[in-house]
This record gives C-alpha cells, structure tokens and sequence, in this order.
C-alpha cells in the first residue's frame, strides 16, 4: 500500500516529535524539509499529500504544482502564507490552529497594555543605569475609567475583554464579522473603526492579515486618535501602516506604543521604533508557552489525520469553500482532539 507523503514544509522547533506522534501510522510518511523559496517548496512538495507549513510560501505558483495535495495546515492562526483562492480552486483543504495561543496573546496584550501604561520598562532602565527617580516616568495616569478599543473580536480580543473587567475599563470594538449580541454578551459595545479611533485611550489590535486588513490602521486612523492614545499589537504586523505609525509616534500625534509584530521581522536595526523610550518591543512572543507550542503542532498534524487517515475535513477546515469541489465526511473530532490537549 502506497504511504501518504507529508512534507513540514519548514519549523523553528528542536524536533518534531508532536507531529511525529500524531502522525505515527503505517500509512503516513513525515517528510522534514526547511523550504525557503517557492523553489524550495515545489521540488520538497510536489509529490506530497500534505503540507505542514509555517512561514515558507504556499502561493498560487507552488499550489498549481501540487500533484496530489489534498490538504495543507498551517503552524498557528493565520494562513497569509497560503494562497486560499488557488488551494479551493485546486481542491485542497487549508487548515490552521485557531484555539492554541487564545490566554497566551490575550495575557500578552494585557501584559504590555500595563507595562506601558505604568511605564515598567522605562523605570527599569531607569534604575538599572542608576537613576532612582519616579520622575522619570512621569506622566503615568489612572488606568481605571479609561476605554480600551479592540479592533477585531474574536477569540483572542474576546479573551481579552474579560481580563481587563477587573481593571475598571470600558471596552468597545470593531469588527464587521461579529454580531451585535455576541460583543453585547461580553459587555462590548461594536462601534465602526472611526469611531473606535477617535474614543479609545488604548487601541489593541487583534485583526487577521488579510488583503483588506493590511495597513488597516495607517494615516487617516492615527490623526483620528487621541493625543494620549496607545497602540498595541500583537496580530501581525502589516495590519498597521508602520510608515503611518512611526510618523504619527515622531510627531506626537499619539504617546505610545506597545508591538509585539513589525512589518518586517526580525525588525531592521535602523528601524526608528527600536530608538523610541515610547515604545515597547518584543519578539513576535505573544503565541508562546511550552503548552501552546506543544497544543499548536499536535493540532496541525491531526489536520493533516482528518484528511488522510479518516476522510474528513479537518476539524479547524478555513476555505469552507472547498467542499463544493471535495466531498468528504464532516470532522468528528471530539475523542481525537481531545487527547491532544
């Protein structure tokens, strides 16, 4: 009996024992490539029957010459890497992770939402070069009354909304895709991006990257917002002008910022945030724990188990589309996932 050949396109991992767990059958053979090119991934690919994919290119080039692709899942939340219209089209499941990281970006959102608010990484440079002065950190102001702006509303920013209860904050948000009864479930109230810019004394961004988010935030938002206002981020990078920011953050057009994404990563060391003391960066950290980690690869090798193993589509499926083009068994996960967690 012919194996089903699946290719980890590329990782960042010490190994692969989760998926190799996973994907233990007789049946499967893991192929580990670190593909960096869509050259790179076509020669590793081109036989596969699935791809696990973390940051190489799935683009439309390197789908056409798929042979026998029928699924592809992705390492994590976004698919920006995958060209969706070209794998429906061709008929291949895309699936992602949506569920692993919801307390760890959520925490770290709330956790730079803080440390900037109450200047904690200002006052520890502070001391730790020998200046034992609260002055230095001046203003800080009362975070209790003020209005925390989520663009987005999904699992994560919905996660976030309920921590930051505690802390005495008006949350309001903006996302299209979400109905007026969920937010209102949460104590939210859905406004436009308009009126979400001009309102919020913090801005956390929590929107996918996609072809309409990209630059969402950019010149026209920043001028809207107030001369006070924060800008988290902790979604993906593109989704806010950078040009856009930095001008806004070099003019004082806002007080701060707080990213855990940048448009080009790792972020360039002439890049003019790394010199401001308004802004906190960190290194793309927010989805990780060691229990993320672990959850994120073992649920984007049973993706790939779905489809090959049980003929359904997987439990996590994005382009929902495909299935007028592929006709499988709707996912009963229940038993499988549950042990993954």
């Amino acid at each position: 009996m012919r194996k089903w050949k699946v290719v980890v396109t590329d990782w960042e991992f010490a190994d692969l024992r989760y998926e190799e767990q996973v994907l233990s059958s007789e049946r499967i053979q893991l192929v580990p490539a670190q593909c960096r090119t869509e050259e790179d991934v076509i020669a590793a690919c081109r036989d596969a029957d699935a791809l696990i994919n973390q940051y190489a290119p799935i683009s439309r080039k390197v789908i056409e010459r798929l042979e026998a692709c029928r699924v592809i899942t992705r390492y994590g939340v976004g698919v920006n890497t995958v060209d969706l219209q070209a794998a429906t089209e061709k008929g291949i499941c895309v699936a992602n992770v949506p569920d692993y990281c919801m307390d760890e970006v959520s925490d770290h959102a709330l956790a730079l939402m803080l440390a900037w608010t109450r200047k904690i990484a200002l006052a520890n440079q502070a001391v730790k070069s020998g200046v034992w002065d609260f002055k230095v950190t001046q203003p800080i102001v009362r975070l209790r009354g003020r209005t925390l702006g989520l663009v987005g509303f999904g699992n994560i920013p919905q996660a976030l909304a309920q921590k930051v209860k505690p802390l005495g904050l008006r949350v309001i948000a903006c996302d299209p895709y979400i109905p007026e009864a969920v937010a209102a479930a949460s104590g939210v109230k859905l406004v436009t991006l308009d009126e979400l810019c001009g309102s919020a004394d913090i801005i956390s961004v929590h929107a996918p990257l996609t072809q309409a988010t990209e630059g969402l935030i950019g010149e026209q938002q920043f001028a809207a917002m107030k001369a006070g206002a924060i800008v988290i981020n902790t979604s993906r990078g593109p989704v806010i002008d950078e040009r856009a920011l930095i001008a806004a953050l070099q003019a004082g057009r806002i007080a701060g910022a707080a990213l855990d994404v940048v448009e080009r990563e790792p972020i360039p060391p002439d890049n003019p945030l790394l010199a401001m003391e308004n802004v906190i960066l960190t290194p793309h950290v927010a989805w990780y724990s060691e229990e993320a980690a672990a959850e994120m690869r073992a649920k984007a090798a049973m993706g790939v188990a779905d489809v090959l193993l049980h003929g359904e589509y997987p439990k996590y499926l994005v382009n929902k589309e495909v299935k007028q083009r592929l006709c499988l068994k709707e996912c009963c996960p229940e038993n499988r996932y549950a042990a993954l967690v």
